[in-house]
């Protein structure tokens, strides 16, 4: 890997590791100040998170693309950094939680998009793994200091040597978490600039709504784009429902607090790095369409939860679950990126993709909640999870099929960009 390659993981990592632990911070804080909604709530924090990635996603692809992606990233983690204090302020935590978001929004196509402007094509699954697996263990030791933030002894260790203003420990806890975000921002400074050229063709809102109207159009279009991105869209919708699962499923089935049941998404998290790692030595970009029926699998190992009462029968089963999903996620997510820089370029196309796979998030998730506030068991919640995750990925496989019927889209996945994309942008004026 390059030079600065790895300064990008430890940026990624530190920045990762505050988001996760947040969140559990986070929930802690709804448990505090609004017990009697918190089931339903809860679900609806990952859902104002990834609001941005909606509302916004027009304008940060451009915004990525507009300077040098280290500097994005520096600004994004300030603004995460900002969201934690008007959570400790008292601001309502969902509207708070939203500002984490739009950090998370604009800081996503950086993290991503340099990638493919540092890197070679052949690289980007390794480098996916890369990312992957610093995500996931970002994912599993936050979950993890999360849960011991708030818990309570900790938690009243923490208040006494806190600020005068920390009255709670949910509070005391995302004081500490922020210096996760400042560490991230330190790496962010000695990120290298790649030398790519940074102008954009135009700032009127009007004109970057177009543009990516028709990128997400372009995409769509694309017989190996449609399906990376319809799969990696049902991948994070599910993945993101899938932390609120656990946490209910272990509450009911095992008996689990909070604090300890974030154990449990570690152990997801786990093997969805070795996974991560699996696909990076066994699959090429070329092969990537050949792992699309492990997503079926993986909806029958999601039901078989609701049978598992004991301990030592979920951990090896949550972790086979997270070895299928890095496996699964990883080649398709290098497929999208190359097919999306190679159509029209790393921020929009990583932008693009935060759109679609954001809006899988928040139906998702709106759903669960909507469950939640039904009052529907968890183990029906997770049957009717797991029969959808196994019907989608069988429609993705029937369109894949029949595109492929139509002629061979292998051969669209190739080393070189062509010579024109298309576009609405304007020529640029030569300075």
């Amino acid at each position: 890997m390059k030079h600065g390659f790895y300064t990008i993981i430890a940026a990624q990592f530190f920045s990762s590791l505050a988001d996760n632990a947040l969140l559990i911070a986070a929930i802690a804080l709804l448990t505090e100040t609004m017990p009697d909604d918190a089931s339903w709530m809860t679900p609806l924090l990952r859902g104002t998170f990834i609001l941005s990635y909606v509302l916004f996603a027009a304008f940060v692809g451009a915004f990525a693309d507009a300077m040098p992606k280290g500097r994005v990233m520096l600004i994004t983690n300030t603004i995460k950094f900002g969201g934690c204090l008007l959570l400790i302020f008292g601001m309502h935590p969902l509207a708070a939680y939203a500002v984490v978001g739009l950090g998370a929004a604009a800081y996503s196509p950086a993290k991503y998009g340099i990638l493919t402007e540092l890197l070679p094509p052949k690289q980007l699954v390794a480098a996916n793994s890369w990312i992957e697996g610093a995500t996931v263990a970002s994912i599993i030791f936050g979950a993890s200091i999360g849960g011991a933030l708030v818990s309570d002894s900790i938690g009243q260790f923490l208040i006494s040597i806190t600020p005068p203003f920390i009255h709670s420990v949910a509070d005391a806890a995302m004081f500490i978490i922020m210096f996760g975000y400042v560490i991230a921002a330190v790496f962010n400074v000695f990120i290298p600039n790649t030398g790519v050229d940074h102008r954009i063709p135009s700032k009127n809102p009007l004109f970057l709504v177009r543009e990516f109207s028709h990128c997400v159009l372009l995409l769509w279009r694309d017989r190996l784009g449609q399906i990376s991105l319809a799969t990696t869209t049902l991948f994070w919708g599910a993945g993101a429902t899938l932390q609120f699962v656990v946490l209910d499923w272990a509450a009911g089935a095992l008996g689990y607090s909070l604090s300890k049941a974030t154990y449990l998404q570690a152990v997801v998290a786990g093997g969805v790095a070795v996974g991560a790692v699996l696909a990076a030595k066994l699959v090429s970009l070329r092969n990537s369409v050949k792992i699309l029926p492990l997503g079926a699998v993986m909806g029958i190992v999601v039901i078989a939860m609701i049978f598992v009462h004991h301990l030592r029968i979920a951990v090896p089963l949550l972790v086979l679950l997270g070895v299928m999903s890095g496996f699964f996620v990883v080649p398709m997510n290098a497929l999208l990126q190359h097919r999306g820089h190679v159509l029209m370029g790393a921020g929009h196309s990583i932008a693009v993709q935060n759109f679609n796979e954001n809006i899988g998030v928040l139906v998702m998730v709106s759903l669960y909640a909507a469950m939640m506030h039904a009052d529907i068991s968890v183990n029906v919640a997770i049957t009717i999870f797991g029969c959808f995750l196994f019907v989608i990925t069988g429609l993705i496989i029937i369109k894949h099929a029949r595109n492929q019927a139509r002629g061979d889209s292998l051969h669209l996945i190739g080393m070189e960009k062509p010579k024109e994309r298309p576009s609405l942008s304007p020529p640029r004026q030569k300075p």
